[in-house]
């Protein structure tokens, strides 16, 4: 009876990154606002024949995986070279017939890649992702010389598949000083078959500074858009508070925190991007914490959901519809509040007026009402 298998995921992240350039390592450079490694985790994390993933590090490195993975994450020290770094791996493994080598630098793993090779394991013991050469290949220096044929050309990517016991194998008998790029050129030289399955073109290294940009291109974000509306009575004695400026004027907006009706309505628009319900969700009107409280910290803590998500906020547009006070004097200085408190340029804020004819409640003046619309991507999947 055919043993199951229990797949170990090792992901090689021990490399120092300086042609990508940047303050830390590149696997641990942000990608579409999170580090570069988290991607190919959690394709590792989310798939359900990979039972632990094991993260090579360099040496004194162990916090950068920490902080992009989480507290749990299990780390090994790697070498000075990437096979040395890999065998140190496979010493750490305990119990597994099978292991998976990835390079951190291919952030973009897909499940339908990880199901090719996990197949490819039930009948061998070793497979690996390629796609074929489609560019013409030519021999030359400054003059163009002889075309190579391709057509038995493949681009060789990770992660590589193998039998635990062939690759420790493989290993062992690699002569000293001798280098290889990859694990599966060592398999092969125990005269061991390598499978070759589908590749994908998601599975590009990111290695200079351009390739980043290339990578965030690659990155799916999806748009949405909401919107937030709010309204608070005019009072005699209040402040008047409106889209974080304080407006002279003789009566004031009447509500728990400082009633920043524009501000509100931003906030709901900015919640309602991510289906996190409204500013009375987070901010109750019960609480007496929030009594006074100036509204800014309201729009703020959106925007840091938003953060948190990895979205990004594109754009916001703000409606104030009032009979008085006229808006057009402030309008500026509102821009430039909300664009400080978002951390968004200028043309990235709009701020509108609107009167109501003298029609309803905000025609007679007793109120102010806002409406505001916010437009945000969030990221989904790699395209």
């Amino acid at each position: 009876m055919k043993q199951p298998q229990r797949i170990v995921a090792v992901i090689v992240a021990a490399g120092s990154g300086v042609r990508a350039g940047g303050a830390v390592p590149k696997q641990f450079a942000l990608l579409g606002g999170r580090p570069m490694i988290a991607y190919s985790h959690d394709a590792f994390a989310a798939h359900p024949a990979i039972a632990e993933i094991i993260v090579v590090v360099a040496a004194g490195q162990e916090g950068f995986a920490v902080e992009a993975l989480s507290p749990s994450v299990k780390t090994v020290a790697g070498g000075a070279t990437r096979r040395d770094s890999v065998a140190k791996a496979l010493a750490a493994i305990g119990d597994a017939t099978h292991v998976l080598i990835h390079d951190a630098a291919r952030p973009f793993l897909s499940a339908a890649v990880l199901d090719s090779l996990v197949a490819a394991l039930e009948i061998g013991d070793a497979a690996i992702p390629v796609l074929p050469v489609t560019d013409t290949l030519a021999r030359g220096g400054a003059l163009l010389g002889d075309i190579v044929p391709r057509d038995d050309l493949n681009r060789v990517q990770t992660p590589q598949a193998f039998s635990l016991e062939t690759l420790r194998a493989a290993h062992a008998a690699w002569p000293v000083g001798d280098e290889a790029t990859d694990d599966a050129q060592m398999v092969r030289r125990l005269g061991v078959d390598v499978a070759l399955v589908q590749g994908s073109a998601m599975l590009e290294k990111v290695t200079h500074p351009e390739d980043f940009a290339a990578a965030e291109a690659r990155l799916a974000y999806e748009t949405r858009t909401a919107m937030g509306f709010d309204v608070h009575r005019l009072e005699v004695g209040e402040e008047l508070w409106l889209g974080g400026v304080l407006i002279p004027h003789d009566k004031g907006l009447s509500g728990h925190s400082d009633a920043d009706v524009a501000l509100h309505a931003l906030t709901d628009a900015l919640l309602g991007t991510i289906a996190a319900g409204d500013i009375g969700t987070h901010f109750p009107p019960s609480d007496p914490q929030w009594k006074g409280a100036d509204s800014g910290q309201f729009l703020q803590h959106a925007a840091k959901l938003i953060a948190d998500k990895r979205g990004r906020i594109d754009f916001v547009d703000l409606t104030i519809m009032c009979e008085a006070p006229k808006i057009g004097p402030h309008r500026a200085a509102m821009t430039a509040r909300i664009a400080d408190l978002l951390g968004l340029t200028l043309d990235r804020v709009s701020v509108k007026a609107t009167t109501t004819e003298r029609l309803g409640f905000t025609g007679r003046g007793e109120g102010i009402a806002a409406q505001a619309v916010a437009t945000v991507r969030v990221p989904g999947s790699p395209l």
